[in-house]
């Protein structure tokens, strides 16, 4: 019988793409035969489900034509610890000491975030795949990942999903999730606290996995560059599990070390693209389910046919329709969501960098040759920084085309941006600016 299921392997294998096929068919192993019955094993509850969702007809299939008679596949999870050292949920979980302990490198992780929740389509099914192997493998064999994609697309959700499933699997194993601004400022202050040696004992010799996000906003920063680029080092050569993202490749970020670009590049790239059609369908389908909306099929494809940018735009839609149904009692019908989405592709196509930065010299009383100048002046500085924060928001446009917009290179607007975000997180008065000028921009009033 072991020869007969090497046979459907090699029949499933020209049916599925071979990476599916190395992820989530070959690890399974022939154990038993009972009348109809072929018992497979597989590594864990989560393989398990995931195969049975989506492989297992295929797989009854090709036996069938193997054996030439009906075959019904049950898929065990073998009884040897896998890579992660997880039995399953039927295991006792047994209580251990100083909980709060386990975890000193994880930072805070959206519960939601998992495999599970993450609709796969042509768009991503690379990227989605080598984070999951990722996750689920001991040896780490696809490390270190690079996720590359624009803002909205799903880079987060996938690197936290590595984070959650590997913590669920085992809460010992200590994870550190952490965005490149916040690494950068921890090691700020462990420099004037004269605490460097112990900021570099944690993130190089205490964290079994690093997930580092925006990675972009190292740009120009040549000290973190380099303790980056040590630990990294580190991590690697003790063979622990790596996942980096970013809205650029490394190497096409400015003032960026070529070395440290090279440690980033050096595992798999993975870039996530804007989700066609079937994909968006199923996305909405999703997070319907999830708010517990109940939507037509009509809405779903008109929402997924017009609303083409990223998840976030969908979800906006999504979110849209259920409001204003409830709020004004309304049928959540087609012409309710034609009446969303024209406001949403109407502020797409409103908002341009001209008029962004007419509206922020009206805010701010300069003039456009002041704006424009080279003045480093905080009270021009700052609104130029803000202009360019808006433009990258809202338009859509490249680094490059802002920059130009300003009389600047693209670094100094991924500078700009990157100040911002910060001032933004601090909730002072920059935050409160720029939301009085987006919420100017999406209703028209420029």
């Amino acid at each position: 019988m072991q020869a007969a299921w090497n046979r459907a392997k090699t029949g499933i294998h020209k049916k599925v793409p071979h990476h599916n096929f190395m992820l989530w068919v070959e690890p399974l192993e022939y154990v038993a035969k009972q009348d109809e019955e072929i018992i497979l094993s597989c590594p864990t509850v989560f393989f398990k489900k995931w195969l049975t969702r989506h492989y297992l007809r295929l797989i009854e299939r090709e036996l069938e034509g193997v054996c030439g008679g009906p075959c019904r596949v049950t898929l065990k999870v073998s009884d040897e610890p896998n890579g992660n050292g997880y039995h399953g949920p039927e295991d006792d979980q047994l209580s251990l000491p100083h909980v709060t302990d386990r975890q000193p490198m994880l930072s805070a992780l959206h519960k939601d975030f998992t495999f599970d929740q993450f609709v796969v389509g042509i768009s991503n099914d690379f990227a989605y795949n080598a984070a999951l192997s990722l996750a689920c493998s001991e040896n780490a064999c696809h490390n270190p990942l690079f996720l590359l994609s624009k803002i909205g697309l799903g880079k987060s959700h996938l690197s936290q999903a590595v984070a959650n499933h590997i913590l669920r699997n085992d809460p010992k194993i200590r994870v550190c999730y952490i965005t490149a601004e916040e690494f950068t400022n921890a090691m700020i202050c462990a420099l004037r606290h004269d605490r460097i040696e112990e900021f570099k004992e944690k993130y190089r010799r205490q964290c079994d996995v690093l997930l580092l996000e925006d990675v972009q906003f190292l740009s120009g920063k040549a000290k973190t560059q380099d303790e980056v680029a040590f630990t990294l080092d580190a991590l690697l050569e003790a063979k622990k599990k790596l996942i980096f993202t970013g809205t650029y490749l490394p190497g096409d970020i400015p003032k960026m070390d070529e070395k440290l670009a090279s440690r980033l590049s050096a595992g798999i790239i993975s870039s996530i693209e804007s989700p066609d059609l079937d994909t968006r369908v199923r996305i909405l389908k999703k997070k319907a389910s999830l708010k517990q909306l109940d939507i037509s099929e009509d809405v779903i494809h008109y929402l997924a046919s017009k609303l083409t940018q990223n998840v976030r735009q969908l979800e906006s839609g999504l979110i849209g329709v259920g409001a204003k149904a409830s709020l004004l009692n309304l049928p959540m019908d087609t012409e309710l969501a034609k009446s969303v989405v024209r406001n949403i592709v109407q502020r797409s196509r409103e908002i341009t960098i001209e008029r962004i930065q007419r509206l922020v010299c009206k805010y701010y009383k300069l003039t456009m040759e002041e704006f424009l100048s080279r003045s480093r002046k905080r009270s021009i500085a700052q609104p130029r920084q803000i202009a360019m924060y808006l433009a990258r928001r809202h338009t859509g446009e490249s680094l490059q085309a802002i920059g130009r917009s300003f009389n600047r290179y693209h670094a100094t607007t991924l500078h700009a941006v990157g100040t911002v975000e910060r001032l933004i997180r601090e909730n002072g008065p920059v935050q409160k600016q720029v939301e009085f000028l987006s919420r100017r921009l999406e209703s028209g009033q420029l």
